[in-house]
This record gives C-alpha cells, structure tokens and sequence, in this order.
C-alpha cells in the first residue's frame, strides 16, 4: 500500500526564533517520486524529518492519505527512512539488519523469507552474514536499503542516500533506486543537493531555499521555466549566466537590453514575450543564458580559413551576434566550456556563493515610486527573501555602464559549450550568437518576467 502526503502552511521554529521552514505547502500524490532539492541549510532533511515525525510540527498541517497526521508517533506513519550514513547495527550482520525491524514489529514471526527476497532484489544475497565493517560503503548503503524495503512501508524518506560515496558508485547506485522505486510504486520523498540526482530520479522536483518552497514542478519544466534566478542558478550544469543588463526600449527604434559594453538587439517583430519587457524600460534587469543558447558563429572558423578575411555573420532568425574575449578552457572530453569576457557585469546569487546565507534582514533604504509599485516590491522580497541577486563587489561607481574592477577591466562571465575540435587560445576574440528564443530575463528582486510567468503575482500572497 502507497500513500498520499500533503502539508499545508508547515513551519519550523527552532529556539530562539530560529525559522527553519517557513509556510511550505506541498501535495505528494500516491506512489510520486518527488525530490526535495536545495542547498546545505535550507530547511530540507527538516521537512524529511516533520513528515517521519522525527520532528515537531511547530505550524502548519501533515495530512497522511488525507487524515490529520501531527500527532502520530513514527512507529504509526508505516514509513521507512534511508539515512545519509547508513545507520547500521555494527555489532548484527547484514541479515540481522534487514530483518530487525521485522522483529521489532512482529516478534513471533519469522523475518527469514522477506529478508531473503529482499536480499535477491538488491543483489546482496552473498552479504548477508557479513559485518558492517567488512562491507564497502556501496554494500552498507544496499543493506540500509534493504532494511527499509523489507518493512513494505507505504513511503521511503531518504536522506541523502549517496552523498558519501564515490562517483561512480553513486551512479550505479541512483540507477538501482529509480529502478527499485519503479517497481515497488512506493510514494518516495528523496533530500539532496546533487541537482544531477534530482533531475534524474524525481517524477517532480521542489527546489527549496532559506526554508522557502520556490518552485515546484518537473525536471523538465523547472529547468525550461525556472520562476527565479535562483532556481535558474541552482539547476543546470554548467551554472546559467547571469548578467546584469539595462531595459531600453525607444518608442522609435529597436529594443535592446545593454550588457554594458555590448547590447542585444531584440529582433523584430518583437515576440509577445519581449513585447512586455517594454514596461522595464530604463531599469536594471538580470539576462540568464544557459550555455546551449550561446554557440561560437561560423564566421570565426571561416575567417580563419580565409586568412582573416570578412566573411557573413552565418546567424539564423532569432540570433544576435556579440564579441567575447578568451579567458579559460575547460577540457572535458566530449566537449569544451569556454570562459569569455564579453564585458558585462555578473549578478551573483548570494545563497550559492557562500556556504550559509545570512538570515539577518538587510535594511534597504525607501524607494522612490507610488504606493502600489513599492507594495509590488515588498510583494517579491517577501516570495524570495532578502534580494536574490546582489551588486557585484566590484560596482562601486555610481554609472552601472562604467563600474570596473581593481584591474581596470570590466568583469565578464559567460560560458559557452562547443566542440573539443575548435582551436581556441588565452585573449583571443570570438565572435558569438546568442539565440534569444533562450533568453531568460529576471527583475531587481530575482523573479522571471521573460518569458512571462505563467499568472502575474498576487499582492496578498
């Protein structure tokens, strides 16, 4: 037997008003491979825990197949926890492991068949009488496994599961889950912070931060429309760019959104989406490229050939071409990530910057601007916190087009994918096309406005 999981406006406070999750609201449908997926210290092997009843539901409801569940004890939720460092018994062997919940839960029993069973599923069969001290990191975690299978519980909680072992093993072991989860059709609520883990295992994904629920969804939707920048930020590999730009938007003329030094030219007619970046006009914006979206023109290639010769921009409908300047290769077999400076400023995503973000609110001075656009604004501090996206540390020049670094060189981070064939090296200038149909575009306060959400915000939220 599956169950349902649902919470509704859960919190967690600690002592001394230490607010660790805060109003997370989450429905988990019978069966669901769901992946609770967020950086060290925000708030999600607590809310693992709130639903094993390991931990005290400080607000908030956990309803289990619909029925109020705060107050049952973990022996009556039927659910079966896999932990981060295996939490094996040293002194019983693997056999008595698997089967010591068994025992526990029905004494006269005889755990020996299900043990069995469970050992042939797993492939651990030859394990059994061993100690935990004479097993691999890989065979503990199967045992640990094991134990939880054996129970047929009616959900697996896991823990970061494979956080503490190697590569490779962590592969072949991610495999197994998907395909034992498969088979068993358990409801399985899966923590890490391995974003490659969570979006090749979970049916949908809930990226957490600061105890604060910022999206949920598929793997495939969260990653094609994150809702912020730091959910852009935190999936995907490698990291998105993120660039500081400027809206300008002349009733006369061309759209384009200035990276600094270089621009976009949004082309025409102006898509519905970039139709609406019309009302950012003269305002700060942060433009997101993935690497897929920027590719080295053909034209580089082409005028090596020639000798340096001239030749076409090669750019197909929707690309708009910019220079960037070599800075770093990264050789990885299949393909190359390519560093350039295209002379733009990067915005910087605090909470993936440092090993734990601050809580302490930052005081903002008042800003200008009605009623309603200074509620907007309170609006989206309050869906993402304190600012998102912070200044550069080297923005210290009022002009945000003339703010440089120590050095004296404007700062500039993009990386593009390409081929391991193409002969690159340290300060040459490439020609680029950047492929707007793959633009994202994000407000001051980190919240996508390009494409354009779904609903627009709720000030009462």
């Amino acid at each position: 037997m599956t169950r349902a999981i649902s919470l509704h406006d859960v919190s967690k406070t600690y002592t001394k008003g230490v607010r660790v999750v805060d109003r997370l609201s989450l429905d988990i449908a019978p069966g669901e491979f769901l992946v609770l997926l967020g950086p060290s210290g925000c708030g999600k092997s607590t809310v693992l825990r709130m639903i094993a009843g390991l931990e005290e539901i400080t607000e908030g409801q956990l309803l289990l197949d619909g029925e109020y569940g705060n107050d049952l004890p973990p022996s009556g939720r039927d659910m079966a926890m896999v932990f981060q460092n295996f939490a094996l018994y040293p002194n019983m062997t693997s056999r008595d492991n698997i089967g010591f919940p068994l025992r526990i839960e029905s004494p006269g029993a005889d755990p020996r068949h299900r043990v069995n069973a469970t050992a042939r599923m797993l492939g651990i069969e030859d394990l059994l009488e061993r100690f935990p001290s004479q097993l691999s990191g890989g065979e503990r975690q199967r045992v640990a496994m094991g134990r939880a299978i054996a129970r047929h519980p009616s959900a697996f909680l896991m823990d970061e599961p494979l956080s503490n072992l190697d590569a490779k093993l962590r592969n072949h072991l991610r495999a197994e889950i998907a395909k034992l989860t498969r088979e068993l059709g358990v409801t399985t609520v899966y923590v890490t912070h391995d974003q490659a883990e969570a979006m090749s295992l979970g049916d949908r994904v809930a990226v957490l931060r600061g105890g604060v629920l910022q999206q949920v969804g598929t793997p495939r939707a969260v990653y094609a429309l994150p809702r912020n920048v730091f959910v852009a930020a935190f999936i995907g590999t490698p990291r998105i760019n993120l660039l500081r730009g400027l809206v300008r938007a002349p009733l006369d003329g061309a759209m384009t959104i200035s990276l600094g030094k270089q621009f976009l030219r949004l082309p025409e007619p102006l898509s519905l989406d970039h139709q609406l970046l019309r009302v950012q006009q003269g305002r700060e914006v942060i433009v997101g490229l993935r690497s897929e979206a920027v590719r080295i023109s053909p034209r580089f290639s082409a005028s090596r050939e020639q000798g340096g010769l001239a030749s076409p921009s090669w750019a197909r409908p929707g690309e708009v071409e910019i220079t960037g300047l070599v800075e770093h290769m990264e050789f990885q077999g299949h393909e190359v990530l390519v560093h350039f400076d295209t002379g733009s400023r990067p915005a910087v995503v605090p909470d993936l910057e440092a090993a734990r973000p601050s809580r302490r609110p930052v005081r903002r001075r008042r800003r200008e601007g009605t009623v309603l656009e200074r509620l907007r604004e309170k609006a989206g501090t309050l869906r993402a916190g304190p600012v998102v996206v912070m200044d550069h540390p080297a923005d210290t020049g009022p002009d945000p087009d003339t703010a440089l670094s120590p050095d004296g060189r404007l700062p500039g981070d993009l990386v593009v994918r390409t081929t391991p064939d193409i002969r690159l090296r340290y300060g040459m200038q490439v020609p680029l096309l950047v492929d707007l149909a793959h633009l994202f575009v994000f407000d001051q306060h980190g919240e996508r406005i390009c494409p354009a959400p779904d609903h627009l915000p709720d000030l009462e939220e």
